[in-house]
């Protein structure tokens, strides 16, 4: 009789206390929290919106300058200069560039782009690694090419806009 008196109070425990909740799927945990991560990437982006740009003015605008430019102005892509530096030597450049000039001024953009690239080729084969280290660095040579741009062109090309410089 001893074994039917500990199945009574076993039967009397379970009847005693409730079972437990079912546990809540992992899977509408999931869910549910790509819906709420979605709603706030959904609310940021729309506060952080960007506007529609304005209609654009009939003027072209260079913020970098801080000028209008003509409406004559043109851009060419100019071909790309590979070079080694002047130190050290196992240093290579790559440089693209574009030259905004006045098309009234200069009807044949590449014929003058060969040119100011020849130059800017001569220069860089002069430029140091230290020399171009830095925003400062980068400064300086952007505004190096520049001057020699304009003064190759005599004055046509009145911008040279870099677009990629790579150093390696």
């Amino acid at each position: 009789m001893p074994t039917a008196s500990v199945e009574e109070n076993e039967e009397v425990d379970a009847a005693e206390t409730p079972p437990p909740p079912p546990a809540p799927s992992s899977t509408k945990h999931t869910i549910a929290a790509i819906l709420v991560v979605t709603a706030i990437a959904a609310a940021m982006g729309a506060l952080f919106a960007i506007p529609p740009a304005a209609e654009a003015p009939s003027q072209k605008y260079d913020s970098a300058l801080g000028e209008e430019l003509p409406a004559s102005a043109g851009l060419f892509d100019m071909p790309p200069i590979v070079t080694n530096l002047g130190a050290p030597r196992d240093t290579w450049i790559r440089l693209e560039a574009s030259i905004v000039f006045d098309a009234k001024a200069l009807p044949h953009p590449e014929v003058m782009a060969r040119e100011i690239a020849g130059d800017e080729l001569a220069y860089l084969r002069t430029v140091t690694l230290t020399q171009i280290e830095g925003p400062v660095g980068l400064q300086d040579i952007r505004q190096d090419l520049k001057e020699r741009a304009s003064i190759r062109s005599g004055g046509k090309v009145t911008e040279l806009i870099i677009r990629t410089l790579v150093v390696q």
